[in-house]
């Protein structure tokens, strides 16, 4: 499943985010699953959200093993220690943990962002501040990607 685009909405005062319908469209809970995982995310202050299938098919492409490195083992606490699974609501909307709010400062005025396979919620302020710069910065982000993955 591919989310392209943004839209602009509140968080209300029980932390419910109604899923915007455009994104909502795209998603099948039957296909998807009926749930999402919210994951913190450090860099900008993110939620990123995955559909409960695709959360789970990323998480079993990684390697198990019962003696990980220290690394691997802090990683794998962290990230899915701190990975919330959201229920949908009747009204579309998902509770986003008061813990995840308080950790990454999420302003009541959002905007969720399509990134290719989840969703993101950012502060609305500091993602329209930034669309122009990041426009501009485009070119240069795909050929350091690029040059990245020639490396390889």
């Amino acid at each position: 499943m591919l989310f392209t685009g943004q839209a602009e909405i509140t968080v209300d005062a029980k932390h419910r985010l109604a899923l915007p319908a455009k994104f909502r469209a795209r998603w099948d809970p039957k296909r998807d699953g009926p749930t999402w995982y919210c994951v913190p995310w450090p860099h900008e202050g993110v939620l990123r959200l995955y559909t409960e299938r695709r959360f789970e098919q990323m998480a079993e492409l990684q390697e198990e093993t019962l003696t990980p490195d220290q690394d691997r083992a802090d990683l794998e606490a962290t990230l899915f220690g701190f990975t919330e699974q959201l229920d949908v609501d009747s009204a579309s909307r998902i509770r986003l943990p008061a813990w995840h709010i308080d950790l990454i400062k999420l302003p009541r005025e959002v905007v969720v962002v399509g990134a290719r396979n989840r969703l993101e919620v950012r502060a609305r302020d500091s993602w329209v501040g930034s669309r122009v710069e990041r426009f501009n910065e485009l070119r240069q982000l795909v050929a350091r990607l690029e040059a990245r993955k020639n490396a390889q």
